[in-house]
């Protein structure tokens, strides 16, 4: 009798599981932060863009929850800190989120925003689907279903629930280690918990976690 025939894997199923990235599961590292905090759009512009131009994003999982220091009253509603502005782009953040997963397909946006925010232009953030190429449609209509506003409760549920509670934003947590004030050295933390092959701007990072400037904190947590 012949013996049963075993179903061949696909060829690129077989050699991604002879890749490193197969032995080693990426970082998942999640922000959270708020659309007009200062030291979060400077935070968004001038250091997390980074990992996408120098390879530490191909071992990390990049989560943005934008809420930061918001409240939620008891019968639902939002109150942002930084007025009604923030709370209309934290909703415009989320569906984007929401809409493209992928960090490298809404990071651009997200980025194009803050940059507008410290420069203190937000009133011009739809000028950021023509900048990075997404439809504005699929947003706006994300936002004026009200679906916006459920994917602020969602970001707020999560936010309200981080133990140990967030102090200020930008809050970073790195495989479930919060940063606190440490956030600025995000890298060396990804590199350091990272147990697969590193690319090349993690040389040395990991080692020099200790040695670096402690950041002063961010938008404090309305008390």
């Amino acid at each position: 009798m012949a013996s049963p025939t075993l179903p061949l894997l696909p060829l690129a199923l077989v050699l991604l599981c002879l890749s490193p990235a197969c032995a080693a599961g990426r970082v998942t590292v999640s922000v959270y932060y708020e659309t007009l905090c200062p030291f979060c759009s400077a935070f968004v512009v001038n250091d997390l863009a980074r990992i996408f131009q120098d390879g530490v994003s191909s071992i990390a999982d990049l989560r943005l929850v934008p809420f930061g220091n918001g409240r939620v009253s008891a019968q639902g509603s939002i109150t942002c800190q930084h007025g009604e502005e923030e709370c209309q782009l934290n909703a415009i953040e989320a569906c984007v989120i929401r809409l493209w997963p992928k960090a490298e397909q809404h990071f651009p946006f997200i980025q194009c925003v803050e940059h507008l925010a410290l420069t203190r232009k937000w009133d011009a953030w739809q000028s950021c689907f023509q900048e990075t190429s997404l439809p504005s449609q699929p947003v706006i209509d994300c936002y004026n279903s009200g679906y916006g506003r459920q994917l602020e409760l969602q970001n707020a549920a999560e936010t309200n629930a981080l133990q140990p509670p967030h102090r200020f934003v930008p809050w970073v947590v790195v495989n479930g280690k919060p940063l606190g004030e440490d956030y600025m050295n995000f890298e060396a933390y990804i590199c350091s918990v990272y147990d697969g092959e590193l690319p090349a701007a993690c040389k040395g990072k990991h080692l020099a976690i200790a040695q670096h400037t402690k950041a002063s904190g961010g938008d404090k947590k309305n008390i």
